[in-house]
């Protein structure tokens, strides 16, 4: 049987910490950026973690 391939725009997407828990890139911060706040464009880009409903299908697209 063949190994099992991860999938690989959710591999460039996510990161595994060793906690457990899956980092990822807020969206919002590609475009159109002119009528959002100086706030919101730098809260915009800090990581933060998938939410724990998620978490599941993450880790079965990463294979971990």
């Amino acid at each position: 049987m063949p190994k099992q391939k991860s999938n690989r725009g959710a591999a460039k997407r996510f990161m595994a910490l060793g906690s457990g828990k899956i980092k990822r890139k807020k969206a919002f911060h590609s475009h159109i950026l002119t009528k959002k706040t100086t706030k919101r464009k730098r809260n915009l880009r800090k990581m933060t973690f998938v939410s724990s409903a998620e978490i599941r299908r993450v880790k079965k697209m990463l294979l971990i």
